[in-house]
């Protein structure tokens, strides 16, 4: 049956600098470059982790990702635990990302940690972790959680 056999793949994003958006998954998220192309005019990388394929990045747009149009609203990433989400974190500051903890959603994330920032062409990112051994805190910043940039 259809139903039983569909999951997700990977997902594909136009970027405008590949270099620059390989190197930034690559060191706030340790996702490997597993296949790329550098040809003139048709730059692109795979990236993944253990044999799986995650993300194809493709160098094909000339602006940042435009929010107020239908489209992608956040791509998600899982990590193991709260431990991992502080070291994902830690990685994306260093990178310069601004944070925002959105941990105080209410909802099945409501039991786990989670974080949400931009990568270098203004796609918005959450990384969260299931399990978190504290309670949860109430969100900062302004607006919902998840729903709404």
């Amino acid at each position: 049956m259809i139903d039983q056999d569909i999951t997700t793949g990977h997902v594909g994003l136009n970027v405008t600098d590949l270099d620059r958006s390989v190197d930034f998954y690559r060191q706030a998220l340790g996702i490997e470059v597993v296949g790329r192309s550098d040809a003139d005019g048709r730059r692109y990388a795979l990236l993944g982790r253990a044999g799986a394929l995650m993300i194809t990045l493709w160098q094909q747009s000339d602006a940042p990702f435009a929010g107020d149009r239908a489209g992608l609203h956040h791509l998600s990433f899982q990590v193991a635990d709260v431990t991992a989400l502080d070291e994902v974190e830690r990685r994306l500051r260093g990178l310069g990302a601004a944070i925002r903890d959105d941990s105080g959603v209410t909802g099945e994330m409501a039991a786990g940690g989670q974080l949400f920032c931009y990568d270098p062409d203004g796609i918005r990112l959450e990384v969260y972790a299931v399990q978190r051994p504290a309670p949860p805190v109430a969100a900062a910043g302004d607006g919902p959680a998840c729903g709404f940039f």
